[in-house]
């Protein structure tokens, strides 16, 4: 700024004021301001300028990954959501492993946005304390409920699952596989979903039979939902409906049964969870769960953008905030129309 102030032949402050956007400069300054800025390619430093009013307007987003439709979806939900706020987003994959998200809780760039939406998948609950007193403002999203100190939202996966299955029973199913079971000790999606799961047979008398439980921990892409599929296939079990733990997962549930011969809803109905575009223009039409997607995103937006209001204006934070979205099943082509 200085070399700017003196090529323009200008003090600092001016340089300062012209490229705040102070209106009382007179034309012919703001001019040589300007073209001296042209000419030594001067950037602002905004992390430096904002520093002094305590906001940087950037705020930071780690997701496990970006390349599962949910998350990428997300994402586009909560950048949308920060735009109409005047916030920018700095997205970092963490690649579903505990390293990548400690890693987001404290790497170098963690000091260039001003909090953090944090949707964590390896971290356990004996790293809840990790979660408190960062110095920053952080929001939870997703499923681990660690600790009461920290601001979260959610969804309702236990609810969610079980009614899923429940949409399947109430259409006669009573051989359900359930796609996407995960062996990590997590109690994440998979172990929410599975209770809602177990939860809706129990309560019709029905007892989990081990053969329709379909293992996904590679992943819940399409491919692994086709190859839990066909695991459960290979045991000899009769399938006549599918509860899969996301689309995804669905989408290649669907994929193998369709290769296999099975007629979707009339043989095998199947229900997802998300409800991700692809969802609509699968053949046939996936039935969904509907999590809530983007009252998640916008609720935790505002939520993290009225702590930094609050931490800028030096006040204390409020208590700390869980919010629970609501979730609807969406009904369509692979499952029966209900009467």
């Amino acid at each position: 700024m200085a070399d700017v102030a003196a090529r323009a032949g200008v003090s600092a402050k001016t340089v300062s004021n012209v490229l705040s956007g102070y209106p009382y400069i007179r034309p012919s300054t703001r001019e040589r301001v300007l073209a001296a800025v042209d000419e030594l390619g001067y950037e602002i430093n905004v992390t430096a300028r904002n520093f002094r009013s305590g906001r940087t307007g950037v705020v930071g987003l780690a997701v496990p990954e970006l390349g599962q439709p949910y998350f990428g979806e997300l994402a586009d939900e909560i950048l949308a959501a920060a735009r109409a706020r005047d916030l920018q987003v700095v997205v970092s994959p963490t690649g579903f492993t505990r390293e990548g998200e400690l890693a987001a809780l404290r790497e170098p760039r963690r000091r260039l946005v001003d909090g953090l939406l944090f949707s964590p998948a390896a971290l356990v609950q004996d790293d809840a304390g990790l979660l408190e007193d960062l110095g920053y403002p952080l929001v939870l999203l997703g499923e681990q409920m660690f600790s009461d100190k920290v601001d979260h939202v959610t969804m309702r996966n236990v609810e969610g699952a079980r009614a899923a299955t429940d949409l399947l029973l109430d259409a006669g199913r009573r051989s359900i596989a359930v796609i996407g079971m995960l062996h990590a000790p997590t109690a994440g999606s998979a172990t929410l979903r599975f209770r809602g799961y177990t939860e809706a047979l129990a309560a019709r008398g029905l007892a989990v039979d081990e053969r329709l439980l379909g293992w996904a921990d590679d992943g819940w892409h399409r491919g692994n939902g086709a190859r839990a599929m066909a695991d459960v296939l290979e045991t000899g079990v009769e399938v006549d409906g599918v509860v899969a733990f996301n689309d995804a997962l669905a989408l290649g549930a669907m994929y193998e049964l369709q290769v296999r011969g099975r007629a979707i809803p009339r043989d095998v109905a199947v229900v997802g969870f998300d409800d991700i575009e692809d969802a609509r223009y699968s053949r046939p039409a996936l039935t969904t769960v509907d999590p809530g997607r983007r009252d998640i995103a916008e609720y935790a937006v505002a939520l993290l953008d009225r702590r930094l209001a609050a931490a800028a204006r030096g006040e204390a934070p409020g208590a700390p905030v869980l919010h629970v979205a609501d979730m609807r099943v969406i009904e369509r082509e692979s499952t029966p129309r209900r009467s």
